[in-house]
């Protein structure tokens, strides 16, 4: 079995493969760089990578985050807006949440590129304060 140990790989002016065996794995070029996945198909590392994550309750507390710069409790139950760090490069981002409780679930109503809005709620649609636990999928800008 060979070994490699380095502490730097340079990458070339032009796009860059990188190949195990007879598979390539990895490909580069200026800001991109997708890896194999199933069969054939590639997958772009910067796209499937979560931008932003957030552990927190509707109050404002946060338990753990990724690019979260701050929460803004509304002073009305159920509603928090979550600050980013980072912008997003547009509002068509995709949004992940779920809620505490078995009968809570959280939603937004209107995405900005620098923060959003969670409503937390019942099965029934009633407004109730609770844990969230929110992600975001896209460009940042």
């Amino acid at each position: 079995m060979s070994e490699i140990i380095l502490d730097t790989i340079t990458g070339k002016s032009t796009a860059t493969t990188i190949t195990i065996g007879s598979t390539p794995v990895v490909s580069a070029s200026a800001n991109s760089m997708t890896i194999r996945g199933e069969g054939s198909n590639q997958t772009s590392i910067q796209q499937g990578l979560l931008k932003l994550w957030i552990n927190f309750q509707s109050d404002g507390t946060v338990d753990d985050s990724l690019n979260v710069s701050s929460t803004t409790d509304s002073a009305t139950a159920g509603i928090t807006t979550i600050n980013n760090t980072n912008n997003m490069a547009s509002t068509s981002y995709a949004f992940l949440a779920g809620g505490s409780d078995y009968d809570n679930y959280m939603c937004t109503a209107t995405l900005a590129t620098n923060s959003f809005p969670t409503y937390s709620r019942t099965d029934t649609g009633a407004v109730q304060d609770a844990r969230g636990y929110v992600a975001t999928s896209g460009d940042l800008s």
